[in-house]
């Protein structure tokens, strides 16, 4: 068993004008790779459930948590990089969240910027592979509701469909 570093999660919701939007979030200064378009991302605490922290995650770093999530996914995604800072490869399972279309975001001091893109801008935006695919795959398995049920988890990280 694998337990990774880092959970990364995504955040998108459907538009007002019908189409699907995904929150970018800026590295502010100070940190690792400040100006950074990014997801959420953090450590996994101790014994905390993966799909937990990635949960936790998204509340402390944007607020979003509760009834302005509408459905939690797990992306099926595991990436794996190179990080100088700490001289080693790190592990980061994915996630995504499905919020409101009204739900406000409230930004922690690690981001100093935060905005809303359609699926194709946001793609061109991030920089790291691993983000595209993860931006794809809400594109190709998450908008499309007969594959997106496979990929729910509930609010204590398991399954839905099983």
């Amino acid at each position: 068993m694998i337990r990774p570093d880092l959970v990364d999660c995504w955040i998108f919701r459907h538009a007002p004008d019908g189409g699907t939007e995904i929150l970018l979030l800026r590295r502010a200064p100070g940190r690792i790779l400040p100006g950074l378009w990014q997801c959420v991302s953090g450590s996994v605490d101790g014994d905390e459930r993966v799909a937990l922290a990635a949960l936790r995650e998204v509340e402390e770093e944007t607020g979003l948590g509760g009834d302005a999530i509408e459905v939690f996914y797990d992306l099926d995604l595991v990436n794996q990089f190179h990080e100088p800072s700490v001289d080693a490869v790190l592990v980061s399972a994915v996630f995504a969240v499905r919020v409101r279309a009204d739900a406000e975001v409230s930004l922690s001091h690690e981001h100093d910027g935060a905005r809303w893109l359609a699926i194709d801008a946001a793609w061109q935006e991030v920089v790291w592979p691993g983000y595209r695919e993860a931006i794809e795959r809400i594109r190709d398995h998450l908008l499309d509701l007969d594959r997106s049920r496979w990929f729910e988890l509930d609010s204590d990280g398991r399954r839905r469909v099983g």
